[in-house]
C-alpha cells in the first residue's frame, strides 16, 4: 500500500527523532531522513543526483565562504590570547565591585563573542580564563559556572554569530542587517546579566566577595592590552556597517585582520596558524555537513508540501500573531531539551519562516528572537550545550550545580525576551539606518 505524502511526512520525523535519539549526527540523520523520503515519493534517481548536486553547491557557493572566514577569525583571536586580555582588562575596573569578577566575565564574553560568533566557543574559553580566577576569590562554584554559561550564549547574539549567518542563509536574508541587528540586543542582554549579577550581590552578599582595587596605572595597561580585539571588531563591522565589505568579505578580511595583527604582536607562530587552520575547518566541515543535510532534508519537506501545511494550520488557529509568536517559542523551548542550537535552526527554520511571514512579522526581528530563544536552549535543563561545555573543562562541578547556577540567567533571559516582543524597534533600529 502506497503512503500518502502526509503519512511520508510523518513517517520521516518520526524516524528523524529515532535517528537523533540514537546518536546518530543531526546532519547525517537530516541526509538519510531526506533522500529517502525524497526517494520514496520522487524516484530513487532524482534523489541521488540531488545529493551530489546539492553537497557541491553548498561547499562551493560563494555565500557560504562567510561561515569558515567568520570561524578562522574566531580560532586566530581564541589562540593569540584575546579572551585572556580581555577578562583582564574588565577585572581591573569592576573586580573590586561586589561580584565584580561575574561582571567583568560577562564583559569579555560579550568582546570574545564579538570575535569568535560562537556561543560554546566562548563558553570553553571562559571556563578555563574566569573559572579558575572566581574560585581564587570564594565565588560559589554554581554562580561562577552560571556565569559563564550565560556569558557564553552572547555569541549568538553579536556579530559575526554564525547562527545567525545560517539563519540568513536559510531564509534568503540580509546577513549584513542580521549582524547588525543583534547589537543592541546583545548589548541589551550584557546590561541585564550585570544587573542580574548586582541583584544577586545584594541579596546574598556573602556569596560574592570583592577582589582588590587595581591601579590606575593597571588599568591603563589593560585598556592599552585589548587595543587588538577592539580594532578588529570596529573594522569588520564599521565595514559592514557602513557598505564596504559583504558578510563574505567582511570575513575574509576578518580572518585576514587576525591574522596580520597577531603576526605583528608576535603571537602567531606556524604551530599556531596550523591549529587554528584545522580547528576552523574542523568546526566549518561538521556545519556544512548539517547544513547539507538539512537542505536534502528540506527538499522532502518540499515534495510533501509541509511548509505550506504547517502555515495553514497556524494561521488557522486563531490564536493572533502574538498567541502564534508565542507558540512558536514554546515549542523552540522545549526542543532547545533536545537538541543544539543549530540544529533547532536548521531544522525549523524552513518550516516555521513561511508562517511566519504570512502573520506579518518582520523577518531580521524574527531572526533575533529566534535566536535569542535557541540560545535559551543552551543553558536551561536538562541538556543546555554550554552545560555540558562546561562541565567538559571544569571536572569538579556536577551538572546540577551549574544548572542551579544558570537559573537566574534563564529569567533574565526570558524578561528580555519579552522586552524585544513589546519593543521590536530595539533589533530593527540599526538596520534601518543601513
Amino acid at each position: 500500500m502506497e503512503l500518502s505524502p502526509d503519512a511520508v511526512a510523518v513517517a520521516g520525523f518520526a524516524v528523524l527523532f529515532s535517528l537523533m535519539l540514537l546518536r546518530v549526527p543531526v546532519g547525517m540523520a537530516m541526509g538519510l531522513v531526506g533522500v529517502g523520503g525524497f526517494g520514496y515519493l520522487v524516484g530513487g534517481e532524482p534523489a541521488l543526483k540531488m545529493v551530489g548536486q546539492t553537497s557541491m553547491r553548498i561547499v562551493t557557493d560563494y555565500t557560504f565562504g562567510v561561515i569558515p572566514m567568520f570561524l578562522l577569525m574566531g580560532a586566530i583571536a581564541s589562540r593569540t590570547g584575546m579572551s585572556k586580555e580581555l577578562f583582564q582588562a574588565a577585572n581591573r575596573f569592576v573586580g573590586h565591585w561586589r561580584g565584580g569578577l561575574g561582571i567583568a566575565t560577562i564583559a569579555a564574553c560579550a568582546g570574545f563573542a564579538a570575535i569568535s560568533g560562537s556561543s560554546v566557543a566562548t563558553a570553553a574559553t571562559f571556563s578555563t580564563v574566569a573559572y579558575p580566577e572566581m574560585r581564587r576569590f570564594g565565588y560559589p562554584k554554581s554562580f561562577a559556572t552560571g556565569v559563564i554559561a550565560a556569558g557564553g550564549t552572547l555569541g549568538a547574539m553579536f556579530p559575526p554569530s554564525i547562527v545567525l549567518a545560517v539563519y540568513g542563509l536559510i531564509t534568503q536574508q540580509d546577513i549584513g542587517k542580521l549582524f547588525i541587528a543583534g547589537i543592541l540586543p546583545g548589548l541589551l542582554a550584557v546590561c541585564m546579566y550585570m544587573g542580574t549579577i548586582f541583584l544577586i550581590g545584594r541579596v546574598r552578599p556573602g556569596w560574592l566577595p570583592a577582589a582588590r582595587v587595581a591601579s590606575w596605572r593597571e588599568r591603563l595597561q589593560a585598556i592599552k592590552d585589548v587595543w587588538a580585539p577592539l580594532l578588529l571588531f570596529a573594522f569588520v563591522i564599521g565595514g559592514l556597517y557602513g557598505g564596504l565589505f559583504t558578510p563574505t568579505e567582511a570575513g575574509g578580511m576578518g580572518a585576514g585582520g587576525a591574522t596580520l595583527i597577531s603576526l605583528a604582536r608576535g603571537r602567531l607562530s606556524r604551530q599556531d596558524m596550523l591549529q587554528s587552520l584545522l580547528q576552523a575547518t574542523r568546526t566549518a566541515a561538521a556545519v556544512f555537513t548539517v547544513l547539507i543535510g538539512a537542505i536534502l532534508f528540506g527538499y522532502f519537506l518540499t515534495v510533501t508540501q509541509t511548509p505550506q501545511k504547517v502555515t495553514a494550520f497556524i494561521t488557522g488557529m486563531g490564536f493572533g500573531p502574538l498567541g502564534s509568536l508565542l507558540l512558536i517559542m514554546a515549542m523552540y523551548l522545549v526542543l532547545g531539551c533536545l537538541m543544539d542550537a543549530m540544529a533547532m535552526v536548521i531544522l525549523t527554520v524552513p518550516i516555521i519562516f513561511p508562517a511566519v511571514t504570512a502573520l506579518g512579522f518582520d523577518p531580521i526581528w524574527f531572526g533575533i528572537i529566534i535566536v535569542m530563544t535557541v540560545e535559551l536552549g543552551l543553558i536551561h535543563p536538562p541538556v543546555g550545550m554550554n552545560v555540558f561545555v562546561i562541565k567538559t573543562v571544569v571536572r569538579d562541578v556536577s551538572f546540577s550545580t551549574i544548572f542551579y547556577g544558570v537559573i537566574p540567567f534563564v529569567a533574565t533571559d526570558i524578561c528580555r525576551l519579552a522586552i524585544l516582543i513589546a519593543f521590536p524597534a530595539i533589533a530593527l533600529w540599526l538596520p534601518g539606518r543601513m
